[in-house]
């Protein structure tokens, strides 16, 4: 028998549970729109060359109820040859989470770049499974540093004086396929 006795309600790991503490819970994951269009088929696996890639990916966040948000990963791949359009998907690809306790100027953060971030990967895949079955080699995304583009988009919203209007947006481009 020991007579150290250990903290209740967390199974001993740390310091107990709070009413107060910060939560954060992924309530569901889901593919709100997938898109994919090859205008060009069959000609475009003709005298198929490496084509140039533009990738843009946008994240918005809502509330849907009390505590409750909504985080939306959106991302739009367009390759071209030539100024033809070889293929274009679209995807949006969202989250369900409830966020309690949160600072409003963690909360912001929170949204903006750990919602993401959980989501990105079940993203990536989508796209990757679009274009492979369109007959092209899967577009791979590269990583996302979306604490830099938080950092970055605040920054100018202080130079601006706008507020946080719930949504980011970044631009890649001339990304391979």
């Amino acid at each position: 028998m020991s007579d150290t006795p250990t903290p209740s309600g967390n199974g001993g790991q740390g310091a107990p549970d709070s009413a107060d503490a910060p939560r954060f819970l992924v309530l569901a994951q889901y593919l709100k729109d997938l898109s994919f269009e090859n205008p060009r088929a069959p000609a475009a696996f003709q005298n198929v060359q490496s084509p140039k890639m533009d990738v843009n990916v946008d994240v918005s966040a809502r509330g849907i109820g009390a505590d409750q948000y909504e985080v939306e990963l959106s991302v739009s791949a367009k390759a071209k040859h030539e100024n033809e359009a070889v293929f274009i998907v679209e995807a949006t690809y969202a989250g369900a989470f409830e966020i309690k306790n949160m600072p409003r100027e963690q909360l912001e953060g929170v949204m903006l770049v750990e919602c993401p971030r959980l989501l990105f990967p079940f993203m990536r895949q989508i796209i990757s499974d679009a274009t492979k079955n369109g007959n092209f080699p899967p577009l791979m995304l590269e990583p996302i540093d979306f604490m830099s583009i938080f950092l970055a988009n605040k920054q100018r919203e202080q130079q601006t004086g706008s507020g946080f209007d719930g949504s980011v947006t970044t631009g890649r481009t001339g990304e391979p396929v």
